[in-house]
C-alpha cells in the first residue's frame, strides 16, 4: 500500500524531523511505501500550502491510498477545513491517519471518530451563526445602519466609450451599479437617493454625454 506522509512547521527555525521520524516509523511498521510532502515555514492559517496542495493533486490522481499526519493541527487550518479535507480524501477512497489522536479512517472506530468531528464542526458553525444573528439584532436595536454604505459617484469627463468594468473602476463602484447608471443615462445627483436611479426617470440632456455629469468645467443636471 502507498502512503502520503504530510508534515508541517510554522516557522523556518523549526524542524519537521521529529514529525517525520515518527511518521516514517509508522509507515514502515505497516509495510507501506511512503512519499513525503513537507511544508516548512508555512502558517497553519494560510489557505495555500505548496506541499499540501501537491498532496491533494496527487490524491486526485490516485497516487496513494492513505494520508498520514503527525497531528490533526498539522493538516487543517481549523476544524471546518479539516473536515472538508478528510471528506475529500474519503470521497477519493483515500484513508486518513493522525498519529497523535490515534485517528485511522480505515477502521470502523476511526470512522466513528470522524463522524464525531463532523458533528463538532456543524455545532461550531451553528454557534457562529447564532452569535452573528444576535450581534446584528443588537446593532439594529441600537439604531445602527447595517450593510455597505451606498456611494455617490463623482461626475467626471472622459468616460465616453468605456466598458462597464472601466466605468466601475473610474467611479469606484460595483460593475452592476455602473451598468445601471449607464443604462439609465443618468448619474445620481446629491439630492437623489444614494446609489439609486431616480424614480422620476429624468435623463441627461442630449448635448451632454450619457456617462458624464460635467461639461466644459460646469456641472450639468438632468432635464
Amino acid at each position: 500500500m502507498k502512503a502520503a506522509i504530510y508534515a508541517r512547521v510554522s516557522t523556518t527555525d523549526q524542524t519537521c524531523e521529529n514529525q517525520l521520524v515518527e511518521l516514517r516509523r509508522y509507515v514502515d511498521a505497516r509495510g507501506w511505501t511512503g512519499t513525503e510532502f513537507v511544508d516548512r515555514g508555512v502558517s497553519g492559517s494560510k489557505e495555500n500550502r505548496p506541499a499540501l496542495d501537491a498532496l491533494l493533486l496527487d490524491a486526485r490522481r490516485r497516487k496513494f491510498d492513505t494520508v498520514v499526519v503527525w497531528a490533526l493541527d498539522r493538516a487543517g487550518r481549523n476544524l471546518k477545513h479539516l473536515i472538508t479535507l478528510i471528506e475529500e480524501l474519503h470521497e477519493l477512497g483515500i484513508a486518513f491517519v493522525s498519529l497523535r489522536e490515534g485517528l485511522d479512517l480505515s477502521t470502523a472506530s476511526g470512522r466513528l471518530q470522524f463522524h464525531v468531528l463532523a458533528s463538532l464542526a456543524a455545532f461550531e458553525r451553528e454557534r457562529l451563526r447564532e452569535r452573528t444573528i444576535a450581534g446584528l439584532q443588537r446593532a439594529r436595536s441600537e439604531g445602527q445602519t447595517l450593510g455597505r454604505p451606498r456611494v455617490h459617484p463623482i461626475a467626471m469627463n472622459g468616460v465616453d466609450g468605456l466598458s462597464v468594468r472601466a466605468a466601475a473602476s473610474l467611479w469606484n463602484i460595483s460593475k452592476s451599479t455602473a451598468a445601471r447608471w449607464m443604462v439609465s443615462g443618468r448619474i445620481p445627483q446629491a439630492g437623489d437617493r444614494a446609489g439609486q436611479t431616480p424614480v422620476d426617470g429624468r435623463r441627461l440632456s442630449p448635448e451632454m454625454s450619457p456617462h458624464s455629469g460635467v461639461r466644459d468645467g460646469r456641472t450639468v443636471s438632468g432635464t
